[in-house]
C-alpha cells in the first residue's frame, strides 16, 4: 500500500476515534468495541455507502470526490487544517473557500500581519498562494482581497497576466530567483497531485516558465529588493524580507519596506486615493469596475439555466 494511502487510513481511523455519538447528535446505544463513532455510522452520517467508507478508511486506491470528502469532513468535524491533510492524503485538491484569511492563518499570525501596517505584508505557502494579508498589501494588489482564493497566486498572476500589464519591473531578475524557490519547494512533493497540476498549468499557461522551470535552478528565501510600477502611483521599491512562522510549514511570512523616501510617499499617496486602478496605461480599470465585473458574474453563475458571461479582463 502506499505511503499516502497508509497515512489517510491511519488519519481518518485516528480522527473517527474521537467523535462520540453524542457529538453528532446521536444515541450511546449499547457498549461499544471502539471509542469514537463505528464506520457505518459516519457512512450514514456523510451519506455515502459503507462499503465505500471502510474501503477508503482501510486506505484502498479509489477515488474520492471533493463533495464526498467535504461530506466525511463535516461528519468528523475537522477544522480547516485537517481538511487540508486529508484532501492532500487523497490526493485531491483543496480550495480554501468561504473562509476569512484569519481562519486560513490563525488569529495570532493575522493580528501579526495587521500589526505591521503600513508595512505591506503578507502570508505565502511554498507555491506563492497567498493564505492571508494586512491591509497595505491589499491596497498596493488589490486582485487579493476579490479574486477566488484558488486563483491567489502571486506566480500564476506574474506569469498569465499580459507582459505590458506587469506590476513587476525587475521581473528578468526576480522571476527566475522565486521560480528557482519553487522548484526547491517542489522537490518535497514530488507527485503529489496539487503540486504537479499547479506546475502543469503553468507550464502549459506560460512559455516563458516553461523555459525556467526547464532549467532546473533552485534557489533560498531571502532579503530582495523588488520594484514594481503601480498604475495609480508609478514606481515603488520595496525591499522584501521572509520570515518562518511556528506551526505553519513551508509558509512564510513576507514583509515589505519601501526602500526609499519616494516609494514610502507613493504607499501612502495611494492609500490615500478613492480609485485606484490596476494595469498598463493602454488597459488600465478602475479597481471598482473590477469588483463590480467579478460580483456581476457570481450572480450570473448562481442562476439555474444562465450561464455567466467569461471574465473581460485578467489585469485582476
Amino acid at each position: 500500500m502506499p505511503q499516502r494511502r497508509t497515512e489517510l487510513a491511519a488519519f481518518l481511523r485516528s480522527r473517527r476515534a474521537r467523535i462520540t455519538p453524542a457529538d453528532v447528535g446521536m444515541p450511546p446505544g449499547m457498549r461499544r468495541r471502539t471509542p469514537g463513532l463505528r464506520r457505518e455510522e459516519v457512512a450514514q452520517l456523510a451519506g455515502v455507502g459503507v462499503t465505500w467508507y471502510t474501503w477508503l478508511e482501510q486506505g484502498r486506491p479509489i477515488n474520492a470526490s471533493v463533495q464526498v470528502l467535504d461530506a466525511v469532513g463535516r461528519v468528523l468535524q475537522l477544522d480547516v487544517t485537517e481538511r487540508e491533510h486529508l484532501y492532500r492524503l487523497a490526493g485531491v485538491p483543496f480550495v480554501r473557500q468561504d473562509v476569512s484569511d484569519a481562519e486560513v492563518v490563525g488569529e495570532e499570525v493575522q493580528g501579526i500581519l495587521d500589526a505591521l501596517d503600513p508595512l505591506p505584508a503578507v502570508v505565502y505557502s511554498a507555491r506563492y498562494d497567498v493564505q492571508a494579508s494586512n491591509a497595505a498589501y491589499r491596497d498596493i494588489w488589490p486582485a487579493t482581497a476579490f479574486v477566488p482564493r484558488a486563483e491567489r497566486n502571486v506566480l500564476l498572476k506574474l506569469f498569465t497576466i499580459p507582459e505590458c500589464c506587469s506590476s513587476m519591473v525587475n521581473s528578468d531578475e526576480e522571476l527566475p530567483r522565486m521560480v528557482g524557490q519553487l522548484r526547491a519547494a517542489y522537490g518535497r512533493h514530488v507527485g503529489e497531485p496539487v503540486w504537479e497540476t499547479f506546475i502543469a498549468r503553468l507550464i502549459h499557461e506560460s512559455p516563458e516558465f516553461a523555459q525556467m522551470w526547464a532549467r532546473g535552478d533552485v534557489a533560498s528565501p531571502g532579503p530582495r529588493l523588488k520594484v514594481f510600477r503601480h498604475a495609480s502611483v508609478g514606481l515603488i521599491n520595496l525591499t522584501s524580507v521572509s520570515l518562518a512562522i511556528d506551526g505553519m510549514a513551508e509558509h512564510r511570512i513576507v514583509v515589505y519596506t519601501p526602500a526609499d523616501d519616494t516609494s514610502r510617499a507613493q504607499i501612502e499617496r495611494l492609500r490615500t486615493m478613492d480609485e485606484p486602478m490596476i494595469g498598463c496605461p493602454a488597459h488600465r480599470r478602475k479597481v471598482s469596475e473590477i469588483v463590480a465585473e467579478r460580483e456581476a458574474e457570481r450572480a450570473a453563475a448562481r442562476v439555474p439555466g444562465r450561464v455567466a458571461d467569461p471574465v473581460v479582463s485578467r489585469l485582476s
